[in-house]
């Protein structure tokens, strides 16, 4: 199957040569020149991924994530010309799977691109996996608590998978980096740190105190089943 993608940059040669080189790769590539164009597409065609610049004219990047996120777990890498960590976390708070800093080589895009197409689901493993009143469904990359749907991203579901899959072990943010997101992602740790917020919003009843995914203070996180009765 050939993956379809979607490339949102108001500056038409940037978005003509990422589209060259994704093409190169073998994907369908489609282009947007503005936030509302990229909506539309995104909401008819359906791609498999999205290619985001964050500074774009009508609708920014950040709003047509937080948008695409009410609707859909399309995975969005996020083009950013802003370089503080602040900046890199608002468009991972927003539900980015990745960003990517301007100026860039296309390569180094394409490569992120083949990195978060080859986390979709698919891969080997367990089914189903059920911690305490939590479920897991690897197979539609679903996770319900109290049989309700969370609503995860991919890499926040990924996350979840995997230290769900050993409780009690601690992983570091390295660990988690390469189990979860891929050996050949080169963010930097902190990228950790925001999905975990993010999951946390979505899985703990109260994400202040968190019963699921404890973080261990310079070592990493783990996570603990909680039975009906605990949370």
């Amino acid at each position: 199957m050939t993956h379809r993608i979607l490339v949102v940059d108001d500056d038409a040669n940037a978005s003509r040569l990422v589209k060259l080189y994704l093409q190169k790769d073998g994907y369908s590539v489609m282009v947007a020149a503005d936030g509302r164009e990229a909506l539309e597409i995104a909401r008819d065609k359906k791609p498999d991924l999205i290619v985001l610049d964050l500074m774009m004219p009508h609708v920014d990047g950040l709003e047509v994530c937080r948008r695409l996120r009410q609707e859909s777990d399309v995975p969005i890498i996020m083009l950013t010309a802003r370089t503080t960590d602040a900046d890199k976390l608002t468009g991972l708070d927003m539900g980015a799977d990745d960003y990517v800093t301007k100026p860039f080589s296309p390569g180094e895009l394409a490569a992120r691109v083949r990195a978060v197409l080859r986390r979709l689901p698919g891969e080997r493993g367990p089914d189903e996996l059920r911690r305490g009143d939590l479920l897991l469904d690897f197979r539609k990359r679903e996770a319900f608590r109290h049989g309700l749907p969370l609503g995860l991203t991919r890499a926040e579901f990924r996350l979840l998978g995997v230290l769900a899959t050993q409780p009690g072990r601690v992983f570091s943010r390295d660990q988690l980096i390469e189990k979860a997101l891929g050996d050949d992602f080169d963010g930097y740790e902190r990228t950790i740190d925001a999905h975990i917020r993010n999951l946390r919003r979505k899985l703990e009843p109260d994400p202040a105190h968190p019963h699921y995914v404890k973080t261990v203070y310079g070592a990493g996180y783990s996570f603990t089943e909680v039975t009906g009765e605990e949370s």
